[in-house]
């Protein structure tokens, strides 16, 4: 197929300046704009790629310890709505996407050692049934969730927050439950001694600082509540915890409430969402300066090449096919330096694993301390959405940049550019 020869004459402009003297600045100019344009895409790339990474990596940090689905009494009458929590797990088998589903009851405590006082949020759970809808088994540092059976009134602290109490595997805890009796001395709180069985750490800081896991059995005793508090589920795609969600509710009766765990933690994600949508806006000026820079270049070449012009309108070119010329040449540099910078780019989150350490071992250097972070790896998860969404907000940009320089070679006037030349 014979391309039309705007197109080749565009090429042409931007191949320009080797051996010229006089087209080498724009040139220069032409190419710096290509340059910031693929910069600018890279770095996009690079920085949405390791805010996602960062998200995967929290969220699943997270995920290890909450459920992805969570069923609980939409009443305050729990024993009665979550009596048979095995039936309820039937029902909602019955979705596909459902694996597996676990009890636990949900309380808030104190924990005294010692002068050391700490609040956590205490799970009561059957360990067998746990280790089918969370990894808290495979985040086990010192001991083992088998050790919580019913009656031993064993415990298992995150990192943080043993480290807190000065405790470890078989030392003493006792644990105060907000309910309790009044007498005429007064209030007195309802507490009991549990032995630390073992100590998990998730890496996520809020979790390892606050979270304490028991029998369920012994929570029921502890709390006073014969009930199941809720019903974990784990379901094969978390992404779709949301969808899968309301399915189930449908088929859940009136007196029980679904949840899933982005809605949960929806401001948290709320949150990542915006500075990930701020951080895009902010990069995307990069490509905007690069493609103001474009826009400077082609106005140059178009004042440069007005006698090139006037010579083509003489010899039968109309305005359009004129503007056509610049627009193909912006729109050349826009596209090559686009897929410089997505190529650059993907190439770079793919190997951030690589790269980075390579760097900080050059440099001597620790971008992540341990002492510091939680995650001391940079973690990079690159999407197609975004990579897309950013390779066409480049071509974009690019695209206008060419508008007006096209448009005001399409005004010149061949009889007073060659009277003047």
């Amino acid at each position: 197929m014979k391309l039309p020869y705007e197109f080749w004459v565009g090429w042409r402009y931007t191949r320009a300046g080797r051996g010229r003297r006089r087209d080498r600045f724009i040139s220069f100019i032409s190419a710096s704009s290509m340059a910031g344009i693929g910069l600018g895409v890279a770095a996009l790339i690079i920085v949405l790629s390791v805010m996602n990474g960062f998200q995967k990596e929290v969220r699943d940090r997270m995920l290890a310890v909450l459920p992805h689905i969570e069923l609980y009494a939409a009443s305050g009458d729990r024993g009665a709505a979550l009596a048979d929590w095995r039936h309820l797990t039937e029902v909602a088998k019955q979705n596909p996407e459902v694996r597996a589903g676990a009890p636990y009851v949900a309380a808030q405590a104190m924990l005294v050692r010692d002068q050391v006082l700490r609040g956590v949020q205490v799970r009561g759970i059957d360990p067998q049934a746990e280790r089918a809808v969370s990894d808290v088994a495979g985040q086990m540092r010192e001991g083992s969730l088998d050790a919580l059976t019913p009656g031993s009134y064993g415990v298992v602290l995150g990192r943080a927050l043993a480290d807190g109490l000065g405790v470890s595997v078989g030392d003493p805890v006792l644990m105060l439950a907000p309910q309790g009796s009044v007498s005429p001395a007064g209030f007195s709180p309802r507490m009991r001694q549990f032995t630390v069985a073992g100590v998990f750490e998730v890496g996520h800081y809020e979790y390892d600082s606050s979270l304490a896991f028991v029998n369920v059995d012994d929570a029921a005793r502890l709390f006073r509540d014969t009930g199941i508090g809720g019903v974990r589920l784990r379901i094969a795609d978390m992404q779709r915890a949301p969808q899968v969600a309301r399915q189930i509710a449908e088929l859940m009766p009136p007196s029980i409430a679904v949840s899933d765990w982005s809605r949960n933690n929806r401001t948290w994600f709320a949150a990542v969402q915006t500075e990930k949508r701020m951080m895009f806006i902010i990069l995307a000026l990069i490509v905007a300066v690069a493609a103001f820079n474009l826009l400077s270049s082609l106005v140059m070449a178009v004042n440069d090449k007005q006698a090139d012009i006037a010579i083509m309108r003489t010899l039968g070119a109309g305005p359009r096919e004129v503007a056509r010329i610049f627009v193909v040449q912006g729109a050349l540099i826009g596209v090559i330096g686009t897929l410089l910078g997505v190529a650059g780019g993907v190439l770079v989150a793919y190997n951030i694993d690589v790269i980075v350490p390579a760097i900080e071992h050059v440099l001597g250097i620790q971008f992540l301390p341990k002492d510091i972070y939680l995650i001391t790896e940079l973690p990079s998860a690159p999407e197609l959405s975004d990579i897309i969404a950013i390779a066409v907000t480049s071509l974009v940009l690019s695209f206008l940049a060419t508008l007006y320089p096209s448009w005001r070679a399409s005004r010149l006037q061949p009889a007073e550019v060659l009277r003047h030349d």
